[in-house]
């Protein structure tokens, strides 16, 4: 694998639900309509680009004042889906994850406790005209869950090798909603069978739970987004952990514990080695 940067770099990945138009409200529905229309959506680095801009400022931004009016545009089957990225949401939900992975004083020389503060108190503000908001697109940092991998068949895979200077190489896997809410629903079954409740089970539901929120029309991706500048094209070109995690679960509802322990391993060894990249530097 390549040597990890010392740069700032977010090496994350993307659970991603694209809706189709039908699925919003006016006037919001007409905003996604013209913004599909003019072909200009901008790319996941372009998002991240915005994000790391507001964070240089002091003090940081760490949640925008306003929700991003961009989203993530694709085409099934002729009609047109849209992933709205939520930027302001999403940014409020990764506060509340930080104080698990970093330091106190780490967090606090980044993130002075006044700013953390401020944006929790902003947020109750929103949640309150905001109720039932949830977010479209789902981010985890050095790491593809392997939960995720469960909703998506190996011939759904996309892979395409870095095309020269400057083009990052893509691995994405993408689905309809109605296969990926049956698969989480066909594995919870197995595992509920095979095995005692446990992480695997419990994330499957609440991945589960957040799909129904969504039109039974859409598409569910996912991206393995910036992890790819931290691997190499060797590991990525590899990489079969979908197909993993559905021999594992075969093999658990045939009873070969031995076959199911096997795929096990190999998901593990894969992504403990990205994982420990995050410590490399």
């Amino acid at each position: 694998m390549p040597a990890v940067s010392s740069v700032l770099v977010p090496y994350a990945s993307y659970l991603r639900v694209y809706e189709p138009l039908a699925a919003f409200p006016e006037p919001e529905r007409g905003h996604w309509a013209r913004y599909a229309r003019r072909g200009t959506s901008p790319t996941a680095q372009d998002e991240l680009r915005r994000s790391l801009a507001d964070l240089l400022a002091t003090p940081p931004v760490v949640v925008p004042v306003h929700e991003s009016a961009d989203a993530f545009v694709a085409e099934v089957d002729g009609v047109v889906c849209v992933c709205p990225w939520r930027t302001r949401l999403r940014g409020w939900l990764a506060l509340e994850d930080l104080p698990g992975t970093l330091p106190p004083p780490v967090l606090d020389a980044a993130l002075p406790p006044e700013v953390r503060e401020q944006a929790e108190a902003d947020r109750e503000r929103w949640r309150e005209r905001n109720p039932d908001a949830r977010p479209w697109i789902r981010t985890e940092l050095w790491q593809v869950p392997v939960r995720w991998f469960a909703l998506f068949a190996d011939e759904e895979r996309e892979y395409v090798a870095s095309g020269g200077p400057g083009k990052a190489p893509v691995l994405r896997y993408r689905t309809p909603m109605v296969q990926a809410r049956r698969r989480v629903a066909r594995a919870l079954k197995t595992l509920r069978e095979a095995l005692e409740e446990g992480p695997l089970t419990e994330g499957l539901v609440d991945v589960g739970r957040w799909l129904e929120e969504f039109h039974p029309r859409s598409l569910v991706e996912l991206d393995y987004g910036g992890l790819v500048h931290a691997l190499a094209q060797d590991f990525l070109a590899d990489d079969r952990s979908a197909a993993d995690v559905a021999a594992g679960l075969a093999a658990l509802r045939a009873d070969d514990g031995a076959a199911a322990g096997q795929a096990y391993e190999r998901l593990t060894e894969r992504w403990r080695a990205v994982r420990n990249l995050r410590h490399a530097n």
